[in-house]
Formats: structure tokens, sequence, C-alpha cells
């Protein structure tokens, strides 16, 4: 049976457009169960547990870029490095992702921006209904974190496919844990095109050599761009 399993995770509140909140983004990550990754589990576990976390440690990027719960007592350094660790198992394992970016201040209440979100992932389906079609089965893992979300996901997906939806702890899926650095990434895109990165993103990112922009794109956003989902061309490539 082949079995694709799409990993969804958000960045971003429904509130009003908020200086601090001004884009809302959805991140999709594509995996084909029949591309084993045990072993780049087993390195993401291993460097995890080098570096004094638990082997299955769900790691979180907004607040490791923040130096937040988990990370307010590491050094810059050691938070680097773990971005990197989750970043080059992102890489290592050849997934597939699509990322929604949305402006709040285009939508005057949630609403509308869901009624947004909702076209963009139907025309993404329909766009790509040969890939989707061709799976004996589609499994959707989201974490419930906002009911507007799991709604969301539950109506647009079975509108065009039969899927199974499935409710995930993010440390039991280390692909859950790539969804959310695709929606950082996506988010970080977005805020070099636009408002600028906050100065914890500046501090983050930027080395002696590079700037942060410059950092970002050409260590990450450009790698990151090489594994964009492109629907039946992802699937021959496979």
């Amino acid at each position: 049976m082949r079995e694709l399993s799409i990993f969804i995770d958000e960045s971003g509140d429904f509130g009003t457009f908020e200086t601090h909140s001004p884009f809302y983004v959805l991140s999709l990550v594509f995996h084909d169960q029949h591309n084993d990754i045990a072993g780049e589990l087993e390195k993401l576990h291993e460097a995890l547990t080098i570096r004094g976390f638990p082997a299955r440690h769900a790691i979180h990027t907004g607040p490791l870029i923040r130096r937040e719960h988990d990370y307010r007592l590491l050094t810059m350094p050691e938070r680097r490095a773990i971005f990197r660790v989750l970043f080059d198992f992102a890489r290592a394992t050849r997934v597939t992702h699509h990322s929604l970016v949305f402006s709040k201040r285009q939508f005057a209440d949630s609403d509308q921006l869901l009624s947004a979100m909702s076209r963009e992932l139907s025309m993404l389906i329909r766009s790509h209904s040969d890939y989707f079609n061709a799976w004996d089965r589609v499994v959707i893992y989201y974490d419930n974190g906002q009911k507007e979300i799991t709604n969301l996901v539950n109506i647009v997906f079975n509108a065009h496919l039969s899927v199974e939806v499935r409710r995930v702890v993010p440390a039991d899926y280390s692909l859950f844990q790539v969804a959310d650095l695709c929606c950082t990434l996506a988010l970080l895109r977005k805020k070099i095109e636009t408002v600028g990165l906050s100065q914890s993103e500046q501090g983050f990112f930027s080395t002696v050599q590079d700037s942060a922009r410059r950092s970002l794109m050409k260590g990450y956003l450009k790698t990151l761009d090489r594994n964009r989902f492109v629907g039946l061309r992802a699937g021959r490539d496979r």
C-alpha cells in the first residue's frame, strides 16, 4: 500500500493585525512512507543526546531563536547547533514541503483569513489532484494546536480526497518538527522581503562573514527551496 503522510504546522494567530504578529503561515511536509528515514532519525536522536537533550526532544525553532523555554540557558552557538541539527535532518530525509503565507493586514477579521486559507489549500490540492489521488492512503498529522486549523484541515482535505486525520504529539514525530522548521523559515523569508528581521533573529543568524539576511538566504532558504513540493515531479523523483 502506497501511503502519503502530510505533516501540518502553523505560525501565527487569528487575532487582529499587530506589528509583532503581521503574518500567518501554514506549512505542509510530504513524506512517502516507502522512503525509509530510520537512519536519519537515528542521527537526529544521537545529535540531541550529545547536546544534553532527550533523544526524542521536540525541537521548537521559534523559542530556539528567541532563547525561550527549554533553550533559555543555552549559549548562542549551542542554540545554532540544535537548529542546524533539525535543518540537516530535513535536508537528508528528502521530504518535500509547501508553505502558505498570509499578511494579516489584508484581512478585516479571522473569518476572511480562514476563507483565504481555505481557497489556497483547495487550489493546492486541485492543481495536484493526479498526485494526491495516486496514493492508496493519505494520512494527515496535526497537533490540534488551533481549532480553526483542525477544522480547516478536516473540511478542505475531505472535500477533495479521502484522508485520515490524526492528532500528533510533536515529540513522537520528527517530521512534524520539520513542518515547524518550514513555518519558521517561510516566515523569516517573508519578513526579509517586507518588515525586516527582529533583533533576536538578526542576532541568531548573523555571522562574522555574513549579515543575517545573507546567512539565511545562502545557508538555509536556498537549500530549502530545492525540496519544494512540485506534485507529480516529486513523485517521479522518489
